[in-house]
């Protein structure tokens, strides 16, 4: 399942794909969505753009969301905050 409801919002899951020639959202690749972002893969630039990316697609702040698992992994757990699992599916049209 790549979103999945919790007390504080919802996590999803994600699988990064650092140093692509462009970034972007999707599409779903098994239960987790696909991220590409530019940066490398090296002291947590890759993560950071995760969370700038993600922010924009979903409109929130970027301190609304975290990496909570995998920090140093391809595969991520993002806890979006404050938001349902419904609008982050509708938002970023998963």
């Amino acid at each position: 399942m790549i979103v999945s409801p919790t007390k504080d919002g919802t996590l999803l899951r994600v699988r990064v794909a650092p140093k692509s020639s462009a970034e972007r959202i999707g599409p779903p690749h098994g239960d987790e969505l696909k991220v590409a972002v530019t940066a490398a893969p090296e002291k947590g630039k890759a993560n950071d753009a995760v969370v700038k990316l993600l922010a924009k697609k979903l409109g929130v702040a970027k301190r609304d969301l975290e990496v909570v698992s995998g920090a140093a992994d391809r595969r991520k757990t993002v806890l979006v905050r404050g938001l349902p699992p419904e609008a982050v599916r509708d938002r970023l049209g998963i």
